[in-house]
């Protein structure tokens, strides 16, 4: 997004309300309003003088008439329009009084989040479903490590992570052989394993999503992979994080926060450097570069959705 852009900029209090099976709510926006029929998450504008979460209440209470009593933040996303920007301050709200009614005319449908792709969706619902889903967690495999290794080490990774394997060494049925290997193993530890090489193998494969490095990305000129199958990109500033957001990245890798042994003459962001890319970034953004698990916290504090990271979990 270019500092001159004339689209007015529009600031969105997002609430995806979820109950204890897993389901989500989605409301199918009412006749008579910019995008009738569509589905969306539900929340509106956040007023001048509210804070995100004083608008989430509010407009929550006036369209569906339920209370907020808990609610932690998903992402700042950024969904960009031909005629307008929109902003989308996400809210995960895990706990709440009321049943939802339909207060404003529109319809009502409650989804595990898998099947969100059956309704009729806004873009910007893509957005807020993929960092609904996506992993607090993303490793790297160690890029020098053997393949036996790699499998041997999915036992000592945290489940529902996301698994990157990197392994530049590997020739290409190498790492296809490895891959298909990986992808069985870490199906039973509910592992996504995602690659790096074509594009194309990852569904080929029945692997998790593809990653592009900063290279990678300056080639492509459309989304590589259809929505369902996660594309992630690495990014190193503010030029590299807009060209990943306009290809439809699902999220981008960001660093090095911190020194590290594997890229010495790297100069770190530091936290207040990173968050100055992440908050700008509309899209859930993973902090790379010196973190371990330890850092979750403290990552998010400064716009992190989750972190990245190596030797955190290879001894």
């Amino acid at each position: 997004m270019s500092s001159d852009d004339a689209r007015p900029v529009i600031h969105v209090a997002c609430g995806v309300l979820i109950r204890a099976s897993g389901e989500v709510l989605l409301a199918q926006r009412p006749l008579g309003k910019l995008a009738a029929g569509k589905w969306e998450f539900p929340g509106g504008k956040i007023e001048r003088g509210e804070t995100p979460y004083q608008a989430l209440l509010r407009e929550l209470d006036e369209e569906l008439g339920v209370q907020v009593r808990s609610a932690r933040r998903l992402a700042h996303l950024r969904q960009d329009y031909s005629d307008r920007l929109v902003w989308l301050d996400t809210w995960l709200v895990d706990g709440f009084d009321g049943a939802p009614q339909s207060r404003e005319g529109q319809g009502l449908a409650w989804t595990a989040p898998p099947r969100i792709a059956e309704f009729d969706v806004l873009p910007s619902c893509w957005r807020v479903a993929a960092a609904l889903q996506l992993p607090r967690e993303y490793v790297f495999t160690p890029p020098q490590a053997r393949p036996h290794a790699v499998l041997q080490g999915l036992a000592q990774l945290p489940s529902q992570c996301l698994l990157r394997l990197r392994l530049p060494g590997l020739d290409d049925a190498a790492y296809a052989e490895l891959a298909k290997q990986l992808i069985a193993a870490a199906r039973a530890r509910c592992i996504g394993v995602v690659l790096d090489r074509d594009p194309a193998q990852v569904q080929a494969l029945g692997a998790a999503g593809w990653h592009a490095t900063v290279q990678r990305l300056d080639e492509l000129r459309q989304r590589p992979l259809p929505q369902g199958r996660w594309f992630l990109a690495s990014a190193h500033d503010a030029t590299e994080i807009a060209a990943a957001h306009a290809l439809g990245a699902d999220a981008v890798v960001v660093g090095p926060v911190r020194a590290t042994t594997t890229h010495p003459d790297a100069v770190p962001l530091g936290w207040d450097g990173f968050a100055a890319l992440a908050n700008r970034a509309g899209l859930p953004v993973y902090a790379l570069g010196g973190v371990g698990r330890a850092d979750q916290l403290p990552a998010q504090r400064h716009g992190a959705f989750g972190i990245a990271a190596i030797s955190a979990y290879w001894p």
